[in-house]
């Protein structure tokens, strides 16, 4: 038996360079940071007592089938082709954050399993490798509307700077700032959930419709990502910057498309602002799910009341990324 722990991430800038329409053409780059939130995956080889020869559990679902293709899940039924598993599986998945929330759930749903299958095999892959077999599994295989950024900070876990475009494909940059910056930084990190899902591929899908006409939009993203690794870099005092630079770059992405906020979100947006917030941005795509702010310690109760509605989420920074936690095989 296997079990894998996957983190989900927050991206703080260039979100939208992260899709292959982009950087195949433009390149593209992000910010982001794995937190430590995290879905968990259990895999073993189903033993051959059941009238079934596939068991998949996941988010009140349960899956029952003789074949890999009776499977409804898409990443699991392509995990398991890709893989090349032909022997009975029971797989179950349980998470500390819903799904559909903006926090790239779905691929690190697909990372853990995919970390969890290569394991069953008896393999020992890189986070690299993890990475780009996600990527290739969720845009080739299953055919979603994803970036690649998601996979990537699952599979390599931490805090950093990822390009992406060119003959590697990916290229991970650790952030190496300072405890005392660390410190800081999570302090002023205000995560909240709005209290509604939404399907990410559909918005998504509608801004990669519109990436020829919004190059200028990313190409600033991009360019942010760069700023915020200076703000970084700068003394402590500085890092407030940060919070005002996410502030800009929600205004950029809101105006991507009319999907990725609503009257409501905006809203909420600036309470968060009148009540000491300099700054944030929904997760992922948009539409709903998490908002992250970045609060001064000091402002951080008043914001907090501001948004008392809302369900506050304490969170860290990890830096494992996808691991396994349990192993157990059967030796001859």
């Amino acid at each position: 038996m296997i079990i894998t722990r996957t983190p989900f991430r927050i991206s703080f800038f260039g979100g939208g360079t992260d899709y292959p329409v982009y950087y195949n053409e433009q390149g593209g780059a992000v910010l982001n940071t794995t937190i430590n939130k995290y879905c968990y995956i259990t895999c073993r080889y189903l033993p051959p007592f059941f009238d079934h020869k596939f068991r998949a559990r996941y988010m009140g679902k349960r899956e029952l089938t003789q074949t890999v293709d009776e499977i409804q899940h898409p990443s699991v039924r392509e995990c398991l082709k890709f893989v090349g598993i032909d022997s009975g599986i029971e797989m179950v998945h349980t998470s500390d954050i819903p799904a559909m929330s903006g926090i790239g759930s779905s691929s690190s749903f697909t990372v853990g399993f995919l970390n969890a299958l290569y394991a069953l095999q008896g393999k020992m892959v890189t986070k690299r490798k993890l990475a780009l077999d996600a990527i290739h599994v969720e845009q080739n295989l299953v055919g979603e509307c994803v970036g690649s950024q998601d996979q990537t900070a699952a599979a390599f876990g931490g805090f950093n700077r990822i390009e992406f475009g060119g003959s590697d494909g990916i290229f991970v940059q650790p952030i190496t700032i300072g405890m005392d910056k660390v410190k800081y930084f999570q302090e002023c990190l205000l995560f909240c959930f709005v209290g509604f899902s939404r399907y990410s591929s559909e918005i998504a899908n509608r801004q990669i419709e519109k990436t020829p006409g919004k190059l200028i939009e990313l190409k600033a993203m991009c360019q942010m990502v760069d700023e915020g690794m200076s703000i970084l870099n700068s003394g402590s005092k500085s890092l407030n910057d940060f919070g005002k630079l996410l502030h800009e770059t929600w205004m950029i992405k809101r105006g991507l498309t009319k999907l990725i906020s609503s009257d409501e979100i905006d809203d909420i947006y600036e309470t968060a602002r009148r009540a000491g917030a300099l700054g944030g941005k929904l997760c992922g795509a948009g539409g709903g799910g998490f908002f992250v702010f970045f609060v001064p310690p000091e402002n951080r109760e008043k914001v907090r009341e501001s948004l008392r509605g809302l369900l506050h989420v304490p969170i860290r920074l990890e830096t494992l990324g996808s691991h396994i936690i349990f192993h157990t095989a059967e030796y001859a």
